[in-house]
């Protein structure tokens, strides 16, 4: 019965318009509209990727705007389903996963290849919020453990693919959701002294070489410039050649001459600098400030714990893939295989990504009806 209230309230939804937010919607499709530019630069002008792009961005608006007719008190019934089945994808992915790179990150569904981990950067929020969010804050004890575990879970499915970027990123968005839960400062302190303590074990026993090597070649990119340090010494000069006003759309050379490695993915905001230049790159920041600002509005203005909690961490969670992203591409941290938002080619993070505009955009529009 639990089950079938939702189903039923999901298909008997009279889906509309009425409930996109305007001013996010805007701003999402100007980026997205700006990665398609850049993206056919960034790729040799390959109109087929492009293409592709497109179609996923469309499948994307599509999902955005299923979840935003949903209302958001039929995703929290749903929430413990869809995040145990995004947890039996990541064990299918270590079971029978595609690999690549080396790695198992994938499972092939022969029309497409899907990636769980980007899943779950939804789910696990999601679940922490129904977790943390049932009642009153700042969480009991045993709440503060049941959520350390749905971290936990994941976490480690994802680091045994290997995929560390990722699993951090994961690890990341539920301390923020604890964070934002009101959970008290000595007991965040007495965690991250104990994650401290942790650093030297991980680093003998649980990092691969190549991880410690991308380490290593953050604090002195110099010392193999031709081989670990060639991404990051490329990416900066790209970024660095941009300049003011940029070299012009098309006119990349570090991209255009291959010296820029992942340029369609990873490192496309090298590609996006060294054409726009510094005001390019203001604007685009400036677009995703504006992405941001709505999304903390709709997170105060939230009618519980769980719409809060979990529109808190998506928006900050947003907040960190930028960062990551921006900082790996500049060189202040580690490459960690991270994704720009809506402009780095990609089908299951921007599906993802899609999802979770979506249910913000859910908290938002039936917030009076849940009040």
């Amino acid at each position: 019965m639990i089950i079938r209230r939702p189903v039923q309230q999901v298909f008997s939804l009279r889906f509309s318009f009425s409930f996109i937010d305007p001013a996010l919607i805007t701003f999402i499709a100007i980026i997205g509209f700006l990665g398609l530019v850049v993206l056919y630069s960034a790729s040799g002008q390959d109109n087929v990727l492009v293409f592709h792009q497109f179609v996923r961005l469309l499948i994307g608006f599509l999902l955005l705007f299923i979840f935003s007719n949903i209302p958001i008190s039929s995703l929290r019934r749903w929430t413990p389903i869809f995040f145990f089945a995004s947890v039996a994808l990541l064990v299918l992915v270590s079971a029978t996963g595609d690999a690549g790179h080396g790695a198992k990150r994938w499972l092939d569904f022969f029309l497409f290849r899907f990636q769980p981990s980007e899943l779950v950067k939804i789910t696990m929020p999601m679940m922490l919020a129904l977790i943390l969010g049932a009642h009153s804050l700042p969480p009991s004890f045993l709440r503060l453990l049941s959520s350390l575990i749905i971290i936990a879970i994941p976490v480690i499915l994802v680091a045994v693919q290997p995929d560390l970027g990722t699993s951090l990123l994961i690890a990341a968005s539920g301390f923020i959701a604890l964070i934002l839960s009101g959970i008290s400062v000595w007991i965040f302190s007495v965690f991250f002294l104990i994650v401290l303590t942790t650093v030297p074990l991980a680093w003998k026993y649980l990092l691969y070489d190549y991880q410690k090597q991308r380490i290593l070649t953050l604090l002195d990119p110099e010392a193999d410039p031709l081989g670990a340090g060639y991404h990051i010494i490329q990416s900066k000069i790209a970024v660095g050649s941009g300049g003011l006003y940029g070299k012009g759309w098309l006119n990349g050379t570090q991209s255009h001459l291959d010296f820029l490695p992942e340029r369609s993915t990873d490192f496309i905001f090298a590609v996006f600098a060294e054409e726009f230049g510094f005001i390019g790159v203001v604007l685009l920041l400036i677009l995703y400030g504006l992405i941001l600002r709505r999304i903390f509005q709709i997170t105060f203005n939230a009618p519980d714990h769980y719409s809060r909690i979990l529109a808190g961490t998506l928006g900050l969670g947003l907040l960190l893939y930028i960062f990551v992203n921006i900082g790996m591409v500049i060189g202040i941290i580690p490459v960690v295989g991270a994704p720009l938002p809506l402009l780095s080619f990609g089908g299951t993070y921007i599906a993802s990504l899609m999802i979770g505009f979506g249910i913000l955009m859910s908290i938002n529009s039936h917030k009076k009806r849940m009040a």
